[in-house]
């Protein structure tokens, strides 16, 4: 899109005012040079940013243009339509409409409707690429979509005494583009549409109804996929939320709002100013947009009496109360400085503010506050849902661990079970050996005192007894030492498990990332697929068209062998009619002959017998003369003397 003159010329001024400040500081040319660069390279961006937001805005628009007039839902318009819709855009954009550019860009496509997509590219080339930022009133350009989309979607309750006017709801339609969803098709979210009700109910000076709004968002198709412009206008159109509010009041409120988001105006109001040739104090309604401040005579604002630029340069600074005025203020350019009175302290504080909001996202190459805004609030949506997602992977992989946990815990209870039952087993035993120890102590007891007098046979006994038991001890060390080493068993097993689960973490990790990889093959492979089908698609037509031009070559032969046999018939029947030219030639020099012969002269002596037998001819003789044949009539009759 190429810029206007009018913002051409303030880019020229703060070039100037930039290289001006550069000299006064008397830095070297190579700093101002890179300072210059990145100046002019930070415009770029942010006229390149203005141009694709004012294509954004436009698309929107012309998207309900096209949808309306696909009457059967087909996603398909027929051309005859499309001319329609491409004159009267070019109208509206102020730009020169090419009739046959449609039928030419077209010329190709033989199916008869277009789809959006193929009409994208001609409205890029030949309508979009062509519209001058400034020259147009993107209202009308609105107006002629809301036209022709209203008469298809927009159907009211004809009964209904809160139907909007079509005014208020051209306004909201107006307003709904703006702060729905660059997606397709244009839904608004459930956070803007409060935001937007919320700027509403602020300019009646009433609460917004929670209850009733959140009602209507519980619903599934708009909890799904959001509002979309006529749920939202039947919402409007129920009452429900402007319950108790005059109609008037309301319609002010969306007019209020409108100019505000849409026509991107950051104040409005009446202040008292100071000529500047006169220096006498007249008040004026003031409207404040992010590149101008414009002064009218009065709120209607049907007569301009001036417009002040904005951009880094200028300032706003709070003067002293003089001249009979309160609450002064001023806002300096490089070329002038405007006085301006408030009606109280409160205003001119708003006032400042304003103007230095305006002056701010002027220089940071913002065109739109509310744009600015939109974009921080689907950012922040962004990062609320980027927290809820972070905040549900962090529960899962909680749960995920206290899982493992209690697993790990179980078959700790599972160990600590097993090593009970051990302990009971050797528990168990040690009494036994305890039971059979005491058992064999009676008996040797019982046994020493039966048999005293034995004592060197029960000595042996004795003796017999205590390798036993040294046994038994040993044994009981061996099941010490055995309970030693399953207790490192258990630890090396938990190791072991510990170490199995930082593997299986690892695992799951190169399987995500496998995971990844698969993903990225697939989407190459459809890529391959449609290029394939598109490539198939491309040599059927070649091949039908090579079709086409071998049948026209053929029957172009067809007729040149006809035009042929034709010429060879012709030639032909010249070649007899020169014959029988010539035989008629030699028949005439026969007659002519004979002829010269009858009209020889007749001597004195008599009439010679052949002119007495032969009678006078009475009738034309015919003369041949260079192949030429004429009628001749005989000048007189030779009698006989």
């Amino acid at each position: 899109m190429r810029r206007s003159p009018q913002s051409q010329r303030w880019i020229w001024v703060a070039v100037t005012g930039y290289r001006a400040t550069y000299q006064e500081e008397g830095e070297s040319a190579r700093e101002r040079e890179r300072a210059r660069e990145s100046f002019e390279k930070s415009k770029e961006e942010s006229y390149v940013a203005a141009d694709m937001d004012l294509r954004s805005e436009l698309l929107k628009s012309i998207w309900y243009g096209f949808t309306a007039l696909d009457v059967e839902k087909s996603g398909k318009v027929s051309k005859s339509q499309l001319k329609v819709l491409s004159h009267n855009l070019c109208t509206v954009l102020a730009i020169p409409h090419d009739p046959v550019a449609l039928e030419e860009h077209f010329r190709d496509d033989d199916d008869g409707p277009v789809s959006s997509q193929g009409y994208m590219p001609y409205l890029n080339k030949y309508i979009l690429d062509k519209v001058e930022d400034g020259c147009f009133v993107k209202e009308q350009v609105d107006e002629l979509c809301w036209t022709l989309t209203a008469k298809k979607n927009y159907k009211p309750e004809k009964d209904n005494k809160n139907n909007l006017p079509g005014k208020d709801a051209f306004r909201l339609w107006c307003l709904f583009n703006f702060l729905s969803e660059d997606k397709y098709p244009l839904v608004m979210v459930p956070d803007e549409v409060e935001y937007l009700l919320k700027k509403m109910c602020m300019a009646m000076s009433v609460e917004l109804n929670c209850v009733e709004l959140e009602d209507f968002i519980s619903q599934d198709a708009v909890q799904q996929n959001g509002f979309t412009v006529w749920s939202f206008l039947e919402m409007m159109n129920s009452g429900k939320l402007t319950r108790g509010i005059n109609q008037e009041i309301t319609s002010m409120a969306i007019e209020e709002v409108y100019r505000e988001i849409v026509g991107d105006v950051l104040k409005e109001g009446y202040l008292w100013k100071k000529g500047q040739l006169r220096r006498n104090w007249k008040e004026r309604w003031f409207t404040l947009r992010p590149s101008i401040l414009s002064y009218y005579t009065t709120e209607e604002r049907k007569d301009c009496q001036g417009n002040i630029p904005l951009d880094k340069n200028c300032f706003v600074d709070v003067l002293p109360d003089r001249d009979g005025k309160r609450c002064m203020f001023c806002l300096k350019t490089l070329s002038k400085t405007y006085e301006m009175s408030a009606s109280d302290t409160k205003q001119r504080q708003e006032w400042t503010a304003a103007i230095q909001t305006a002056i701010r996202l002027h220089s940071e190459g913002k065109t739109s506050l509310h744009k600015d805004l939109k974009l921080k609030r689907r950012e922040q949506r962004e990062q609320r849902e980027r927290r809820r997602l972070a905040k549900e992977e962090e529960l899962q992989r909680l749960r995920a661990l206290q899982e493992e946990k209690e697993r790990k815990l179980a078959e700790l209870e599972l160990l600590k079970e097993a090593q009970r039952q051990a302990q009971a087993l050797l528990e168990h035993d040690e009494l036994r050996r305890r039971k059979q120890h005491e058992e064999m102590q009676a008996a040797l007891e019982v046994q020493l005192r039966e048999a005293e007098e034995s004592r060197a046979s029960m000595q042996a006994e004795m003796v017999l007894k205590e390798e036993e038991a040294a046994r038994q001890r040993k044994r009981i060390k061996e099941l010490e030492a055995m309970q030693e080493s399953l207790e490192e068993a258990l630890q090396q097993e938990i190791k072991a498990r510990q170490d199995e689960e930082v593997f299986r973490y690892a695992q799951t990790g190169l399987l995500t990332e496998e995971e990844e990889k698969m993903k990225a093959l697939m989407a190459l492979q459809e890529e391959q697929e449609e290029y394939i089908l598109k490539t198939q698609r491309e040599k059927q037509e070649l091949r039908q068209e090579m079709e086409n031009k071998s049948r026209a070559l053929e029957e172009a032969q067809r007729q040149l062998e006809e035009v042929r046999a034709n010429r060879y018939r012709v030639d032909q029947d010249v070649v007899a009619a020169q014959r029988k030219l010539r035989q008629a030639s030699t028949n005439v020099k026969h007659w002519n002959v004979q002829m010269n012969r009858l009209m020889r002269p007749i001597g004195p002596g008599g009439m010679s017998p052949y002119t007495q037998s032969t009678p006078t001819p009475s009738h034309l003789l015919l003369h041949a003369s260079s192949g030429n044949h004429t009628h001749l009539g005989l000048p007189f009759l030779w009698r006989a003397s």
